[in-house]
This record gives C-alpha cells, sequence and structure tokens, in this order.
C-alpha cells in the first residue's frame, strides 16, 4: 500500500484544487450577463441572424465511428504485441471485438452516415437546397460569410 501512497495523495490533490478553484471561482467572480457573452462563438462572426435548420446530425456520428475505430486500435495493438503469448483464445477475443465494430460499421453505413450529398425533400424530385448547391459550384466549394461592413481591396463592401 505504501508504493500507491504518492499516486493517493496525486489524485486527493488534484481533486482539491479542481474544487477549490471552482467554489473560489464562483465566489469570487463577477456575474455581469450580457447577450454577447450568451451567443454561440464562430470564429469571432457576429452571427446575423439564426441558423435555419437544425446542426446535422451526421457531424456527431462520423466523431463517434472515428473514436470508435480508434479505441479498436487501441485494442487492437497490445494484441499484435504480445499474438503468441495470447494464444488461440486472445485471438477468439480479438475476432469478436472486431466483429461487433464491423457490424456497428455496416449498421451506421447503411442508415446513410457518409453520404453528403444535397437533401432530398420527399414531397420533390429537385434538390431541397438547389439555390444554395448552384451557386456553390458556380462559385467554388467555399461559401464566404461575415463580410458584411468590412472592406475589400480598398472599397466598403
Amino acid at each position: 500500500m505504501g508504493q500507491y501512497l504518492p499516486i493517493i495523495a496525486l489524485v486527493v490533490v488534484a481533486v482539491l484544487f479542481g474544487v477549490l478553484s471552482f467554489v473560489a471561482s464562483g465566489l469570487l467572480a463577477p456575474y455581469r450577463p450580457n447577450s454577447a457573452k450568451e451567443a454561440p462563438y464562430e470564429c469571432g462572426i457576429v452571427p446575423s441572424r439564426d441558423n435555419p435548420e437544425r446542426f446535422p446530425v451526421s457531424f456527431y456520428v462520423i466523431a463517434m465511428l472515428f473514436i470508435m475505430f480508434d479505441i479498436e486500435i487501441i485494442f487492437v495493438y497490445p494484441y499484435a504485441v504480445s499474438r503468441d503469448v495470447l494464444g488461440t483464445y486472445g485471438f477468439a477475443e480479438m475476432a469478436a471485438f472486431s466483429a461487433v465494430f464491423f457490424v456497428a460499421f455496416v449498421y451506421i453505413v447503411a442508415r446513410g452516415a457518409l453520404e453528403w450529398g444535397p437533401l432530398r425533400r420527399a414531397d420533390s424530385e429537385t434538390p431541397a437546397n438547389d439555390s444554395l448547391v448552384a451557386s456553390t459550384q458556380a462559385h467554388g466549394s467555399f461559401r464566404v460569410v461575415g463580410l458584411e461592413g468590412r472592406e475589400r481591396n480598398g472599397e466598403a463592401a
């Protein structure tokens, strides 16, 4: 138990530091809310209007896929290093582990998580965002936002 005492002491100090920091911040920091502090921060661009649609969940699904495969790599690496010691049991466990991840990946792909094309509405045969797609294709793939009131090449925008 004596060999773990420094680790336990470090954990206790870290927890105390975190708790005391939150308590001190709550007691000492001034509370002056305003609309600028409550607005979402987007690279220094002040939002001129709210988003017309909800944020797509596909971004989160892709992030979860990335984390899922990172976890798989983290577990496959120790097996690859010591596969002789683990033998058939280790191989069976890694095969089962990989099969679960593969089934999850196939499910996500079948649900359309990797489809990033224009959205289509059920009531029409044309893309829902025709004007955005047309302007994007005509002017390149980046849409410039946040230039209201800024100068471009010496002239007012």
